[in-house]
Formats: C-alpha cells, sequence, structure tokens
C-alpha cells in the first residue's frame, strides 16, 4: 500500500474549497494538511477560475512555504496558462471539468512522485511549442534548453575528466584564454561559484 500523500488544499471559492477538502479527507491515499502545518505538506493543490496575479501569488507562497509540488486545477487551460504555470513550478494541471475525486486522487500520486501532469491534448501544442523555440531562439545561438552551448558542455566534460586548461585547450583546439573565457562565461550566466560547481550542475543536469 502507498504511503498518504499529505495534501494542501486552497480555492479562490471558500465553497469549492470545502468541496474538494470533503472529497479528499475520506480518501486512504490522501492526508488533508491544513494551513497551520504547510510545512508537512507534500502537494499543494490550487484551484482557480484564472491564473491571474492573485493565483499566482498563491502559487509562489506554497513553494515559499516548502512544499515541493503543486497541483493546479483551472476551468479552462490554454498554451498560455501552461507556460505560465511552469513559470512558477506547478508540477501538475487538471481541468475542473476533469477533476472527478478519482482523477484527483491520481494526479495528486502522480504530481507527489514527481511526475509532470498536463492535459494529453495540449501536450501536442507544448512540444511544438519547444521545438520552435529550440528552432528559431536556441539554435541559432548555440543553445541548448540546459542554457549550455556544445562548446561548454565540451569544457565540462574534459574538467571533469580531470584535465587542466593546458589540455583542454589542446584536445579541442582552442586557446588556454578561450577555455577560461568559455568558464567564466558558465560560471557567471549561471551564477555558478567555480568549475567544481560547474561541473557538478552539468553531472546534475545530465549533460555530461
Amino acid at each position: 500500500m502507498q504511503p498518504r500523500v499529505a495534501t494542501y488544499v486552497y480555492a479562490d471559492d471558500p465553497i469549492l474549497e470545502a468541496g474538494m477538502v470533503s472529497q479528499l479527507r475520506g480518501r486512504p491515499e490522501i492526508d488533508i494538511v491544513e494551513a497551520s502545518e504547510l510545512s508537512r505538506a507534500q502537494v499543494g493543490v490550487a484551484a482557480a477560475d484564472a491564473l491571474d496575479d492573485e493565483t499566482l501569488r498563491i502559487l509562489r507562497a506554497l513553494k515559499r512555504a516548502g512544499i515541493a509540488h503543486t497541483l493546479l486545477i483551472m476551468r479552462a487551460i490554454d498554451d498560455a496558462a501552461v507556460v505560465s504555470a511552469a513559470e512558477v513550478g506547478v508540477s501538475g494541471l487538471l481541468r475542473r471539468s476533469e477533476a472527478t475525486p478519482e482523477a484527483l486522487v491520481r494526479t495528486i500520486q502522480k504530481v507527489a512522485a514527481g511526475d509532470g501532469v498536463i492535459p494529453s491534448d495540449l501536450l501536442g501544442h507544448l512540444l511544438g511549442q519547444v521545438g520552435r523555440l529550440q528552432r528559431q531562439v536556441l539554435s541559432p545561438r548555440g543553445l541548448t534548453f540546459s542554457g549550455l552551448s556544445d562548446r561548454e558542455i565540451d569544457v565540462l566534460r574534459l574538467i571533469a575528466e580531470g584535465h587542466d586548461t593546458n589540455e583542454i585547450a589542446r584536445q579541442l583546439c582552442y586557446s588556454q584564454r578561450t577555455v577560461k573565457n568559455v568558464l567564466h562565461d558558465v560560471t557567471t550566466r549561471l551564477q555558478l561559484r567555480n568549475r567544481s560547481h560547474a561541473v557538478a550542475y552539468a553531472v546534475r543536469e545530465g549533460l555530461i
């Protein structure tokens, strides 16, 4: 049996909030968390009519409270909402019309496990946007979604293998100054402390 997911519920309509809490409180998979004990919540569920400034403020507040995963339930979800939700770290999106008790519990469990959830009909649009961003914005600048160029990844990989600046320059046919500039650009742009921190970042992101 899966452990119960500690879940905090917020809605911009008090009646809606009470209804969601009532539906979830009786479920053996869910442990409802009150506002006074936010620190132990694994998932924060926010229901709102629209992704307006107030909803964004609530979502950011849940993140600041230490809730690792958030699920947003809205009446209507479009491409813009998906992008805006991703920008504030939302893990899952669910339309209110589809938020049956079973679907809600299932989505909370997926979000708690670290999975991202969006309505399936929006997935194709999202992938199309990602492809256009890579082709039209990132690729012409020599960048990838990691924020690193191929040249930067090559330098970090060689550092991780234990090579010094001179050896990296020789292997990549760069000057030592170029290698140092690449490292400086990476650490400055990504706010990393030093070359070891840069390597750790690249490993964590699965780049090397």
